[in-house]
């Protein structure tokens, strides 16, 4: 329990100050297991006698839970998974009726290992002047982090193919102990391709061969939010000083503190002193470093001296593996290889979506007791099915024109405005407004902070042009045909 916890435990409960912390720490673990058995008797009533016996009653509270971190464990990894996509924020919500200083849930798998959690829930409404919290491990002299690490995301779960192979040998080396072979390492690519993956993946592995080591894995947003919090309390030097102690520093999703001018100056002066100490540092977003929009030059200079590694988008050979892979872990469950083969040909995204309809029919198989076949994945993942026929990100946009036309896909977020630039741009703002459901500010802002009137310019152009030539008409019926599959 930190001290903010035990303070409250201390006033709330009319302790003195010559309790000891370990008379606060029994009451306090009294407390939480009163309000798990309130929270349990909620639970069966709102779900119902079936779901709550098959997912919910195999919950365990564990003897590590206090007033400030709730810690529940389940039998398996898949059962946990569900839990967490279901019950998480409902957890939290319940647990804070009973204590209001409950600050966060953990829900793990007992099998997992100690120094990972499979997932984390937090209070978003914690006072302005409390310290932000930080999950840690006791060691004589020394305070390190105990980093949110999900045990699903591990090495040898990360399904390998030369779409991602560069990125997931860089992932492993940067894990090894020693002197790192480099530094940086920056890793980009859609959303659910896997970047998150093996940033879990690597603080597990460096934790697993050097298990003294302080390793810290947040979001940019996080970085954020803990910054503006340090800045409220006055202690941005206690900010600075963590950050900076760290072994191993993972920041996910980059492309979030875009624009954020204080951020982004904490941001660039915290790399380079993490990068000048020779530690190791791993950073993620959804395109490379020259074509963060908004990311101040220096910062994304800095990043670049490193190895940046792509992760493109998975093909049917790789989903389908994937799908596979996935099926090892549910060893209880049995679905016919042409179910397999019609989600890994209609959900071509990501491998997040991909996993989720996985997990969707499952999930509905095990509560109604119908056998997973074609004629239930159809019923089950109707909607999904249909509505992955066309569903395209503009980022897949923006790759597949910078390849037809043999550009980088920075050229199409730059200001070039050279013709063999320019057009290709305006091909995939047109492809954008057809193939996605994101607004004209949405895809003027992915194409390098344009304004709304450009992309209706570009979309006009490019309507007039397919009607008289014909190059840009066979262009655009090429690129459909592509990305609609």
């Amino acid at each position: 329990m930190n001290g903010f916890a035990v303070k409250n435990a201390i006033r709330s409960n009319g302790l003195g100050s010559e309790q000891t912390n370990g008379q606060v720490s029994a009451q306090a673990n009294g407390e939480v297991a009163k309000a798990w058995n309130t929270v349990r008797a909620h639970l069966r009533e709102s779900a119902g006698a079936r779901l709550f016996d098959k997912w919910l009653k195999p919950i365990e509270l564990t003897p590590e839970s206090d007033t400030d971190t709730v810690r529940l464990a389940l039998p398996s990894a898949f059962m946990t998974n569900w839990v967490s996509n279901h019950y998480a924020d409902r957890l939290l919500a319940e647990f804070r009726m009973q204590i209001p200083g409950v600050r966060s849930v953990s829900i793990e798998t007992r099998s997992a290992i100690p120094q990972v959690a499979a997932l984390r829930v937090e209070a978003v409404d914690a006072p302005q002047d409390a310290p932000t919290p930080v999950a840690t491990i006791a060691t004589p002299g020394v305070v390190r982090e105990r980093p949110p690490l999900d045990p699903r995301f591990t090495f040898d779960r990360f399904v390998v193919d030369p779409s991602n192979r560069v990125a997931f040998n860089a992932a492993r080396a940067l894990a090894e102990p020693g002197v790192p072979r480099f530094s940086p390492l920056f890793l980009h690519g859609g959303t659910g391709q896997g970047k998150s993956h093996l940033m879990h993946a690597i603080g597990a592995a460096y934790l697993l061969a050097v298990p003294q080591a302080n390793v810290i894995l947040m979001s940019a947003e996080r970085f954020m939010f803990d910054f503006v919090q340090a800045i409220r309390a006055r202690d941005t030097h206690g900010f600075k000083a963590r950050l900076r102690a760290a072994d191993l520093l993972l920041i996910d999703d980059l492309q979030f503190i875009a624009g954020k001018d204080s951020t982004q100056e904490e941001f660039f002066h915290t790399i380079n002193e993490v990068m000048g100490a020779g530690k190791r540092l791993v950073i993620s977003a959804d395109r490379c470093p020259q074509g963060l929009d908004g990311i101040e030059l220096r910062i994304t200079s800095r990043l670049s001296c490193g190895l940046v590694a792509d992760i493109k988008a998975p093909d049917l050979t790789l989903r389908r593996a994937v799908l596979a892979r996935k099926l090892i872990d549910m060893p209880e469950v049995s679905a016919p290889a042409e179910v397999l083969d019609l989600l890994a040909a209609r959900i071509t995204a990501n491998i997040r979506d991909l996993e989720g309809a996985l997990n969707r029919l499952v999930a509905y198989s095990q509560l109604t007791g119908d056998p997973i076949d074609m004629d239930f994945a159809v019923a089950t993942l109707g909607d999904m099915l249909r509505g992955a026929e066309r569903r395209v990100t503009i980022d897949e946009i923006q790759k597949a024109v910078s390849a037809h036309f043999e550009l980088k896909p920075v050229d199409l977020v730059s200001a070039r405005r050279a013709v063999v630039v320019a057009r290709p741009r305006q091909i995939a703002m047109y492809l954008a407004k057809r193939l996605t459901t994101r607004s004209l500010p949405e895809i003027g802002r992915k194409f390098g902070g344009r304004d709304h009137s450009t992309v209706i310019h570009a979309v006009r152009r490019i309507e007039e042009l397919r009607d008289k030539d014909r190059d840009i008409d066979a262009a655009v019926r090429t690129l459909l045909h592509t990305l609609e599959g």
